[in-house]
């Protein structure tokens, strides 16, 4: 059993990139994560086992980064009961748009919360992940409920400052 309540999953290591960002709001919660990288189809026995196993290993929440077909969130899905949060990664000629319909289109009955393509999405999965640990868990509840207050603050400062502007 590993401390981590969440794991993040990329189909890539160069998914890293758009990945970080859900990283960075992790790491500023302070809430307890790993990281690792296994493909949906290249490696599926890998992400098959990971799935099968995160519940008993103390994980309460997964998110899944993949590109292109991105079908890695709907594998994890039919392994699992946990929630699974879908990253639509960028990184394919169609920039992101598969991986987004890849994600979005599962199955009624194997659900997969998508997030938007790339580092917004990526941003958007951290804090959403947050938001289900924070159903049972007062403290990130509270570093949530700051998270959003000074985000308001930042807003209204920077509008103060534009309205001051003479154009």
């Amino acid at each position: 059993m590993s401390d981590s309540l969440i794991a993040i999953v990329m189909g890539s290591d160069s998914d890293i990139g758009v990945v970080s960002e859900c990283l960075k709001v992790l790491k500023e919660f302070g809430v307890a994560y790993s990281v690792r990288v296994a493909s949906a189809h290249r490696t599926p026995d890998l992400v098959a086992d990971f799935a099968v196993n995160a519940e008993e290993n103390g994980i309460k929440v997964i998110i899944a980064a993949a590109g292109a077909a991105a079908h890695l969130g709907g594998i994890i899905a039919a392994h699992t009961k946990l929630p699974v949060i879908g990253i639509p990664i960028d990184s394919s000629p169609l920039s992101g748009m598969d991986a987004l319909l890849s994600t979005a289109q599962m199955p009624g009955g194997v659900p997969v919360a998508t997030m938007a393509i790339g580092k917004a999405g990526a941003k958007n999965a951290a804090l959403f992940a947050l938001a289900i640990l924070a159903l049972c868990d007062e403290k990130i509840r509270a570093r949530l409920g700051k998270y959003r207050k000074d985000m308001k603050k930042r807003v209204i400062q920077k509008n103060e400052k534009i309205q001051k502007m003479s154009f």
